[in-house]
This record gives structure tokens, C-alpha cells and sequence, in this order.
């Protein structure tokens, strides 16, 4: 099922490993919210335009093993398997499986819309939906109060990561594939 991982891709997953888990550090909390903004979600979109499916899951698992771990990773400086467990759990469960689909969907694309359409399908929908269905049951809220706390606010935002990843992943990848 996976092939083997050269070394020089292998560096590639732990760079962005790295990058999810620095962008992790900004955060602005939100007084509506239990769950801050972040950076790192950028990374994850970012990583799963540029690397390959297999990449992407290899330095999404790495970020989120090393935070249950307890390597303080997640946002905040967080750690530990409670974080999994809290209300931003879904979230970060989320990454790995929106990666992944952001992934499959973006491979050797090269067309900014079709890019971007992946982008928001796994990093956006798939990567909201997890996390305030997560959220709901963490905290007792209900599915509309979830989403409406958890979720809706993060759009606008996460939407501008979302172009800024296709942009980035594209002009990246062009750049390369021209080097090796």
C-alpha cells in the first residue's frame, strides 16, 4: 500500500511536521469560543498541496503523535492526550483526515481553482465538520451552538488560508519540480 520514503522525502514530511507544530504558537483566543484561531491550519493545507498523500499523512501523524506525547504541539503550547479528548479535538483529528483528502484531491493539479476547490473541500468542510461535531459532544452544546461557536466564525479565516495554500502550494511545487 506505501511505498517507501526516500530520505529526501522523508526530510519533507518532517519540515512540515515542524511548520504545523511552530504555526501551533500563534493563537488568538476568542471569548465565544473554546477553540482559538491558529496558524498551524495553514500548514496542514499548505503540506497537503506540496507533499504527497503518503507525506502529508507521515507529518500530520508525526504533529499529532508528538502531541499526545506530550511534546507541547498543539495550539498554545498544549500537550497530551486530553487535548485530544477536549473540544478541539475534532479539529486536529481533522487535520490528518482533510490533509489526506486535500491531498488525493489536489495531485498534479496545476489550475489555481482546482486546487483551491480541494483545498476548501478537506481543509474547510471536511476538517469544520469533524471538529464541531467533536466539539458538541466534548461540551454538552448542541450542533447548531457548536457550529455557530466553533465553526462559522473560522470560515472567513480559514477560507483566506485556504487561497493562500493553493497559491503557495502551486508556485512551490512549479519551483520543485524545476530543481529536482
Amino acid at each position: 500500500m506505501f511505498k517507501k520514503i526516500s530520505v529526501k522525502n522523508l526530510t519533507y514530511s518532517a519540515l512540515f511536521t515542524a511548520l504545523i507544530s511552530v504555526l501551533s504558537y500563534i493563537t488568538i483566543p476568542l471569548p465565544f469560543s473554546p477553540v482559538p484561531i491558529t496558524a498551524q491550519s495553514l500548514a496542514v493545507m499548505a503540506a497537503a498541496v506540496i507533499l504527497s498523500t503518503q507525506e502529508t499523512a507521515l507529518a500530520i501523524a508525526t504533529f499529532l503523535f508528538l502531541g499526545i506525547a506530550g511534546v507541547p504541539v498543539f495550539s498554545g503550547g498544549r500537550a497530551g492526550l486530553g487535548v485530544i479528548f477536549g473540544p478541539s479535538g475534532g479539529y486536529l483529528i481533522g487535520f490528518l483526515i482533510g490533509g489526506i483528502i486535500i491531498s488525493i484531491l489536489t495531485k498534479n493539479k496545476e489550475n489555481f481553482w482546482q486546487v483551491l476547490a480541494g483545498v476548501i473541500t478537506g481543509g474547510i468542510i471536511v476538517i469544520h465538520f469533524l471538529g464541531f461535531i467533536w466539539l458538541s459532544q466534548a461540551t454538552g452544546m448542541g450542533l447548531k451552538e457548536a457550529f455557530l461557536s466553533g465553526s462559522l466564525p473560522f470560515i472567513p479565516g480559514d477560507l483566506f488560508k485556504a487561497v493562500l495554500a493553493a497559491y503557495l502550494g502551486i508556485r512551490i511545487n512549479k519551483s520543485l519540480e524545476n530543481r529536482y
